[in-house]
């Protein structure tokens, strides 16, 4: 097994909070070296158990009106697709076959959140394929599904529970950062890993469960 990058962004075009973050991951990158890592969400909430955003009616009305508002604090000009949520496959698999390479980060980016087209299957992104130069017969084959599938469940062995999720570390537990509006915090993780060896950060990590709604 290969090991891990030393700090790994995990992501899936699906989440707009991945979009408005991904220009911040570029410019820390020159600072440490952060691979992007497209993983496939569904199965991410699959295995941990739990709903994403979308699949709750009130909760999904909220987290669109609020990545609307970040975006446009950010200056970012964020258009919605035509439905979301969308399957993402084919957008995720463009990106593994293009070895996640910025080029075509942006390109998806652009395509899904700032054009506001469909990325739901191979025939909608193929005239993404041909502007990024991308054979779409490569997004089928077995390699690319397989390096997809690995890093989703590279990303589960490290506790992401979620989209984006920037993991900082190389180890069993590496400390994670999950959404856009933790990216100043994981920043400063990089700049100083001292901060997380304070004592509240250490006692939370020990902080007993008071009660649990588990059956």
């Amino acid at each position: 097994m290969t090991a891990p990058a030393p700090n790994r962004w995990y992501f899936d075009p699906l989440s707009p909070f991945a979009c408005l973050q991904w220009p911040k991951i570029k410019a820390l990158r020159r600072e440490f070296g952060i691979t992007p890592v497209p993983i496939l969400l569904a199965a991410v909430l699959d295995a941990r158990g739990q709903k994403g955003p979308a699949e709750i009616p009130s909760k999904r009305e909220f987290t669109y009106r609020h990545v609307v508002w970040q975006a446009r604090q950010a200056g970012v000009p964020l258009r919605f697709p035509p439905r979301h949520p969308f399957n993402p496959l084919p957008a995720l698999r463009l990106c593994v076959a293009a070895g996640a390479s910025e080029r075509v980060i942006d390109a998806v980016f652009a395509w899904i959140w700032i054009e506001g087209r469909a990325a739901d299957s191979l025939e909608a992104i193929l005239p993404l394929c041909d502007a990024v130069q991308v054979d779409p017969a490569l997004l089928g084959h077995d390699t690319v599904k397989a390096t997809l599938r690995s890093n989703t469940e590279q990303a589960l062995r490290e506790g992401v529970f979620g989209v984006p999720t920037l993991a900082v570390g190389d180890g069993a537990e590496p400390a994670l950062f999950w959404g856009n509006d933790s990216h100043d915090f994981a920043a400063a993780v990089l700049r100083d890993p001292s901060l997380l060896d304070e004592a509240e950060f250490q006692r939370l990590s020990r902080l007993p469960v008071g009660v649990s709604r588990a059956g």
